[in-house]
């Protein structure tokens, strides 16, 4: 799959992401504003692991965030199951040098797009913790709503946060 965008491209992942992985995935301030999933510190083997996962499942769902050629991020979506299977989670990350240029909302624009167009979603939605600001507001510029504030719903970094939920839905 590939989507190319004014200030980036959405593509599947390749082997020959490795080494941007590490380098853009392997940041602290990135860390923070994950799940405890995403390792940290993000080392070569994390990003194989991740590639092997990334380039095999089918259908594709979670795509690189590249720029001249170069991966510099990652966005992808979760189908839900049973009674919530026409919604889907949705996240991204960029490498620290990346953001506040437009390169998160524009992606998310397209891949939310891509996400109904080829899915039978009615919903999209994304958790962010109550300190990223920038990622609300990227939610925000991409169509998404703020549906809530989930009190104390998370512990990152030793720091018992809310989250706030935003959605995006077909009418």
């Amino acid at each position: 799959m590939e989507i190319i965008l004014d200030s980036c491209v959405v593509r599947s992942w390749m082997w020959k992401d490795c080494d941007s992985l590490v380098r853009n995935a392997n940041n602290r301030n990135v860390w923070l504003n994950l799940r405890n999933r995403f390792p940290h510190p993000y080392t070569k083997d994390d990003a194989k692991r991740w590639l092997e996962i990334a380039t095999e499942i089918k259908p594709e769902t979670n795509f690189a965030i590249a720029v001249e050629g170069v991966a510099i991020g990652a966005i992808g979506f979760s189908v839900q199951s049973d009674v919530a299977y026409r919604s889907a989670e949705i996240g991204y990350w960029l490498g620290e040098e990346f953001w506040g240029r437009g390169i998160a909302t524009e992606a998310l624009k397209a891949v939310s797009d891509y996400a109904f167009a080829s899915y039978d979603l009615c919903r999209l939605y994304a958790h962010v913790f109550e300190w990223n600001l920038a990622s609300a507001r990227v939610l925000e510029k991409a169509g998404y709503s703020l549906e809530g504030r989930l009190k104390k719903s998370v512990t990152k970094d030793k720091h018992t946060i809310d989250q706030l939920l935003y959605a995006r839905t077909i009418d």
